[in-house]
């Protein structure tokens, strides 16, 4: 049974203030609650699932008897982001410890400057995720990593590719021998130039590109170059994200 309080607080999780407050998110869709219950880096709060999912779930469920609650259908409904209530929804805690810039690896990560779509930011996270991409950094004016929409989009990426929010002059001044690469209108093609073995590759806001404080900061001015034929106006964050790490990667295999 879902009471009153447990419906108001789980809404206002939709909320950044509130995420930030209370140092939790939501997850939900049978796909990514697995994976999260899998994972042990995330300490679960609280599990709403119908029985019919328990009942499929029971090996998942055993170690969070104690805060699971069994709702039926139309309670979930009540409760969900989605269009189409899955199965179950969890509420998570945040990671207590944010990612140190000095924590990671030399490798390419992204830098996402100012990216306001929910579903982009969501695909960098998948992005990153299939290219190896140890981490995601963000601007304080991208939108929250833990927004419900931003975990559905990333389809359980976020668990995988460390995050952190910070400037991108912090992030430079943190890691000096990396070189920062950007896409902008009138760069060398991404194609023909000589990438460095590793970096933060910059990704900005749809429609504005890069911010003029992270293109000055850039060591690499890139351009995914149009096809004579081609006739869109541009690409969004996300597929322009795909395109950079595929070349990257594939540049380091022949190299």
């Amino acid at each position: 049974m879902l009471s009153a309080n447990q419906q108001k607080f789980i809404a206002s999780l939709s909320i950044k203030k509130y995420r930030q407050k209370y140092r939790k998110f939501v997850v939900e869709g049978d796909k990514i609650a697995i994976e999260l219950l899998q994972s042990p880096q995330i300490v679960v709060d609280s599990i709403f699932a119908t029985e019919r999912w328990a009942a499929q779930n029971p090996d998942l469920l055993q170690p969070h008897l104690d805060n699971f609650n069994v709702v039926h259908e139309i309670e979930l409904k009540k409760i969900s982001n989605l269009t189409t209530p899955n199965q179950v929804l969890i509420v998570a805690n945040m990671p207590e410890k944010q990612l140190g810039p000095g924590e990671i690896r030399p490798d390419f990560c992204f830098f996402a400057d100012g990216i306001q779509d929910p579903g982009n930011l969501g695909a960098i996270l998948r992005i990153a995720d299939w290219f190896g991409f140890p981490a995601l950094f963000c601007a304080p004016d991208t939108v929250d990593v833990y927004s419900p929409k931003v975990i559905q989009a990333s389809m359980g990426a976020f668990l995988r590719v460390a995050t952190a929010e910070l400037e991108l002059e912090a992030l430079c001044a943190a890691l000096p021998e990396w070189p920062v690469l950007g896409a902008v209108l009138g760069g060398e093609s991404v194609f023909k130039i000589d990438l460095p073995q590793f970096g933060i590759l910059v990704v900005g806001r749809e429609g504005r590109g890069l911010s003029p404080e992270a293109e000055a900061l850039l060591h690499h001015r890139l351009t995914i170059p149009k096809h004579p034929q081609g006739g869109a106006e541009s690409l969004n964050a996300g597929i322009a994200a795909g395109i950079l790490a595929a070349v990257i990667r594939d540049r380091q295999m022949i190299g």
